[in-house]
C-alpha cells in the first residue's frame, strides 16, 4: 500500500473501512517527516509525541470518530498558527520558546473533524518573504529539486504536502503566500475571501490582508478542507457571518477574463506558454475567454507594500520582551531590555517594520499610507466592475517557476515581484486558487483562478472540473 500517494479523502476510507488503523498511519507519515526534513527542512517541529498519543486515544474511541471528515488525517500547521502547548515561532527567534494557551479557531475545527496535527511547517519569519528563507530555522528546500526555493512566505506548508510528509496543511496567506508556493511545489492552495475563515490565533502580519487557506494534492481535498475550516467566529471581529456562497458554473457557460496586466510583463516564455495551453483548455470546455484590463491592478505593488508593512509595524510592536516576545534582559533598564529582544528579528521583518513604521509616521501618513488606502478602494472597485462582465479571471500564479535558492535574498524589490499576479487577490478581499497546470524544465507551473467575493466555492468547482478535464498527475514526477 502506497500510503504516500494517498488523498485525503481517500485516507479517510481506509482508516474508516480499518483497513490500516489510525496510530499505524501516524507512525508511517512521522516516519517519512523525520527522513525527508533532513533533505528539505519543511517543518520546524515534528509532533511525534502529541500525534501519536491523539491517534492511540482516537483508535481506542473509534466510534466516537467514525463519522469525522478529517479521520486519522496526518496535517501540518503552518508555524504561524497556534497551537496549545505545541512551539509556535512564526519563523523567528523572538519566540523560539513560545507555547500557545489555546489552538487557534481553525486548529480546533480541525481537530473537531479528527484530523492528526503531525508536524508544524517552516516559513518565512512572520510571514515576510517569498522564498522560505527568511525563517530563522533555516531555509526550506522545494522537494522537486533541493537548489530551488518552495515558495512563501507559507513554503514549510507546501513542501511538506508536495512530499508526502502529511496529506494536508495550513498556511496563510498575505500577498500570495499560500498560492505563490503552491505553484512552485506543483500543489494545490486557496486562499479564501477574507473573513470566511477566521484569523483567530494566527499570528498577525497584516491584518487586513492576511488570510488562513488550505494545501492540497488535488482539488476535492482543497474543498474537503475548506468547507471544514470556514464558519463564523464571534472572537474574531473580522470574522463573518450570514453571506451566500455563490457555488456551481460549469467551465462551458463561463466567461472568462485574462487581465492583460498580469500576463505581460515580467512573465516568463515558459510559464507564458503553459499557461497559454491553459486558456485553449479552457476554450475545448467550451468557455468564453476574453482579453481584458483592470484599472489600477499596476498600483497594487506599492499599495500593497505601504499597506501591510504598515499594519506589521503596528502588530510586531508588542514584541518587546516586556509583553511578548523571549528576553534573557535580566536586570535590565526597559529600553535595554525592548532595544536588545528586538534585535532578534531578521533583516526582512526589519526592514518592513522600518518601511511601515515611516509610512505612517506624522507628516507622511497622509502621503503614504492615506494615499495607498484610497487606491485601494479603487482597486476593489475596478474587481467589482469586471465581474459584472466576467465568471471568473485567470492569470499565471507566479510569473516564474521555483528559482535558485539564494538568487533574489538580497535583492528585495526583485523579490517582491513575485507576488506580482496574486497580490490583487488579497488588496480586493477576493478569493483565489492555484493549481498545477504543467511543467517547465521539470518544475511545476501554477494555474491561477480568481472570482468575485463569497465564489470560493464556485472557483473549487470550475478548478475541480478543469484538473479532472487535464487529468495532470503532476506529482507523479516529483524527485522526493
Amino acid at each position: 500500500m502506497n500510503l504516500e500517494k494517498l488523498s485525503a479523502k481517500n485516507c479517510v476510507s481506509l482508516v474508516k473501512s480499518k483497513k490500516i488503523s489510525v496510530t499505524e498511519l501516524t507512525s508511517f507519515f512521522l516516519n517519512r517527516s523525520k527522513k525527508i526534513n533532513s533533505e528539505i527542512n519543511s517543518l520546524i517541529t515534528i509532533c511525534e509525541d502529541e500525534a501519536l498519543d491523539r491517534a492511540k486515544y482516537i483508535d481506542k474511541n473509534f466510534d466516537n470518530f467514525k463519522e469525522k471528515k478529517l479521520l486519522g488525517v496526518p496535517i501540518s500547521i503552518k508555524d504561524a498558527i497556534n497551537t496549545k502547548d505545541i512551539l509556535t515561532t512564526a519563523g523567528s527567534k523572538i519566540l523560539n520558546n513560545f507555547l500557545p494557551p489555546r489552538n487557534a479557531f481553525v486548529v480546533d475545527k480541525l481537530l473537531n473533524e479528527g484530523a492528526i496535527i503531525t508536524a508544524k511547517s517552516n516559513c518565512d519569519e512572520f510571514a515576510m518573504g517569498s522564498s522560505n528563507e527568511t525563517s530563522q530555522f533555516g531555509p526550506c528546500f522545494n522537494p522537486w529539486d533541493t537548489s530551488k526555493v518552495p515558495g512563501g512566505s507559507s513554503g514549510g506548508s507546501a513542501a511538506s504536502v508536495a512530499s508526502s510528509q502529511n496529506l494536508l496543511s495550513i498556511g496563510s496567506d498575505t500577498g500570495g503566500s499560500i498560492r505563490q508556493p503552491a505553484s512552485l511545489c506543483g500543489i494545490v492552495g486557496l486562499k479564501p475571501t477574507y473573513g470566511t475563515v477566521s484569523r483567530n490565533g494566527l499570528i498577525a502580519f497584516g491584518s487586513s490582508l492576511d488570510q488562513i487557506g488550505p494545501f492540497s494534492k488535488n482539488v476535492e481535498d482543497c474543498e474537503l478542507l475548506y468547507n471544514i475550516i470556514k464558519g463564523h467566529d464571534e472572537n474574531d471581529l473580522t470574522s463573518l457571518n450570514n453571506y451566500s456562497e455563490i457555488e456551481n458554473t460549469e467551465i462551458g457557460k463561463l466567461k472568462i477574463g485574462i487581465c492583460e496586466e498580469l500576463t505581460g510583463d515580467g512573465i516568463s516564455n515558459e510559464v507564458r506558454k503553459n499557461f497559454q495551453n491553459s486558456i485553449n483548455e479552457f476554450k475545448k470546455l467550451g468557455a468564453k475567454v476574453e482579453i481584458i484590463s483592470i484599472p489600477y491592478i499596476k498600483e497594487s505593488l506599492p499599495v500593497y507594500y505601504l499597506t501591510a508593512p504598515s499594519e506589521a509595524s503596528s502588530n510586531l510592536n508588542r514584541y518587546d520582551g516586556i509583553k511578548f516576545g523571549h528576553s534573557d534582559n535580566n536586570h535590565q533598564s526597559s529600553w535595554e531590555v525592548i532595544k536588545n529582544t528586538r534585535s532578534n528579528f531578521g533583516e526582512e521583518v526589519k526592514r518592513r517594520i522600518l518601511l511601515g513604521t515611516f509610512a505612517l509616521s506624522s507628516g507622511y501618513y497622509d502621503e503614504y499610507y492615506g494615499k495607498a488606502q484610497k487606491v485601494r478602494g479603487m482597486i476593489v472597485h475596478s474587481f467589482k466592475e469586471v465581474f459584472k462582465n466576467y465568471d471568473i479571471i485567470i492569470s499565471p500564479t507566479s510569473p516564474i517557476t521555483a528559482f535558485d535558492v539564494g538568487a533574489m535574498i538580497d535583492d528585495p524589490l526583485t523579490m517582491y515581484q513575485n507576488d506580482i499576479c496574486t497580490m490583487p487577490a488579497n488588496i480586493a478581499g477576493i478569493p483565489a486558487i492555484s493549481i498545477p497546470c504543467g511543467l517547465s524544465n521539470g518544475l511545476p507551473v501554477g494555474l491561477q483562478i480568481m472570482g468575485p467575493l463569497f465564489s470560493d466555492l464556485k472557483i473549487i468547482n470550475i478548478a475541480k472540473e478543469f484538473e479532472n478535464h487535464i487529468n495532470l498527475n503532476i506529482l507523479e514526477s516529483i524527485k522526493i
